[in-house]
């Protein structure tokens, strides 16, 4: 099993979900966040005055999948969420040795 951790853009969130269901996996963590890569924030006017924000608003979304649905599930979020613009987003993937769970016990890919 693996873990994967996508941080997009807010906006594409929707989009992601819906084809996220259609693809078997509605389970999903959605996390409210802020940070920047190379962008490095941008510089914003108001009043008149340019002001710098530091930390832009991105969504984190963690799931835990199949092995066999890693590449389409990869490409699903990433062909949604890219943009072409900087501040698309990154996939983080991750090894999951054991799921459980805890309603009725079930471990591994049953509890996915």
């Amino acid at each position: 099993m693996k873990k994967i951790e996508a941080v997009v853009r807010v906006e594409k969130l929707d989009e992601i979900t819906e084809a996220l269901e259609k693809y078997g996996y509605p389970g999903m963590m959605v996390t409210h966040i802020e940070g920047h890569g190379r962008q490095k924030g941008l510089i914003e006017q108001f009043r008149g005055r340019e002001y710098k924000v530091n930390f832009l608003p991105k969504i984190k979304i963690e799931m835990v999948i199949k092995d066999q649905d890693l590449d389409k599930i990869v490409t699903a979020i990433s062909s949604i969420a890219r943009t072409g613009e900087i501040g698309d987003g990154k996939i983080f993937i991750y090894q999951v040795e054991d799921v459980v769970r805890i309603r009725t016990g079930e471990k591994g890919e049953k509890a996915v």
